[in-house]
C-alpha cells in the first residue's frame, strides 16, 4: 500500500467514525462521543501527513509532527488543528476506561457540553481536512 492508499483509507474511516460520534451524541453517550472524536481527528491528521509523504509514527497525537512540517501546509490552521488533537488526545483513555484514581467510570466523567465541544472541534477538523488531497 502507498501513502496515498493509507490516506484514502484513513479519510474513509474518519468519515465513518464521525458518523458514529454523531449517533452516539443522539444516544447521549457523551464519553464515547469524546473517544470517537479523538479517533476521527487522529486519522484525519495522519491522512494529511501521509499524503505529504511524511512518515507517520504510531502515536495518537501527531500534532508536534504537524507543527514541525507546518511549512508544507501553508493554507491550513495548523495551530488550531494541533490544539484540537492535543486536547482530545488527553481524553483518549479516560473517556474509554474511566478514572481509576477517583474510581469514576467514563460515563460519569463527561456531559453534553463536553460532547458538543468534541464534536464541534471534530467537525471543524473534518471540514478543513476532508478536501486536502
Amino acid at each position: 500500500m502507498t501513502n496515498q492508499d493509507f490516506a484514502k483509507s484513513y479519510r474513509a474511516n474518519a468519515q465513518q467514525i464521525l458518523k458514529e460520534a454523531e449517533s452516539l451524541f443522539e444516544n447521549k453517550a457523551w464519553h464515547l462521543v469524546v473517544r470517537r472524536s479523538q479517533e476521527c481527528v487522529e486519522l484525519l491528521l495522519k491522512a494529511l501527513l501521509r499524503e505529504a509523504g511524511i512518515e507517520v509514527p504510531k502515536l495518537h497525537d501527531v500534532g508536534s509532527l504537524l507543527l514541525s512540517h507546518s511549512d508544507r501546509f501553508p493554507n491550513l490552521p495548523i495551530e488550531r488543528l494541533v490544539a484540537i488533537s492535543r486536547r482530545l488526545r488527553q481524553e483518549r483513555e479516560i473517556s474509554f476506561y474511566g478514572d481509576d484514581l477517583t474510581q469514576t467510570p467514563p460515563d460519569k466523567l463527561y456531559d453534553q457540553q463536553d460532547a458538543e465541544q468534541a464534536l464541534r472541534d471534530t467537525r471543524f477538523a473534518y471540514s478543513t481536512l476532508r478536501s486536502q488531497t
